[in-house]
């Protein structure tokens, strides 16, 4: 995959920034609700590794939105006793991938707005 660093947020990704930056984003084309029938899958970018994840369940099936349970060990920090991710490692960039290229939240809203 083609993925592009991105200067995000330097912050640990967990459950409650993923909500606020829905928030945000409602109704736009920065969420998987909106940019899903354009053929764009959630996914969080490594900018360290370059590496790409996928959003995924725990137990490895493919997720329709962000989702933290399915990130692999090297970037999760933390994890509460049922074994749920609560926290990623800092830097870890929420975004989609679309046609094998990683796009934050603000690329694939402009991507979208242009069409």
């Amino acid at each position: 995959m083609d993925a592009k660093p991105n200067a995000g947020c330097i912050h640990p990704v967990s459950l409650v920034r993923l909500r606020q930056e829905n928030r945000r984003y409602q109704g736009t084309k920065a969420v998987s609700e909106g940019n899903r029938p354009h053929g764009f899958r959630p996914a969080f970018l490594d900018p360290d590794t370059n590496i790409v994840y996928p959003s995924r369940h725990a137990d490895g099936r493919a997720a329709a939105v962000h989702c933290l349970d399915g990130l692999p060990e090297e970037v999760v920090v933390s994890r509460d006793a049922a074994g749920r991710v609560l926290q990623t490692k800092p830097g870890l960039i929420p975004g989609f991938v679309h046609k094998g290229r990683f796009y934050s939240r603000e690329e694939a809203m402009r991507l979208l707005q242009e069409r």
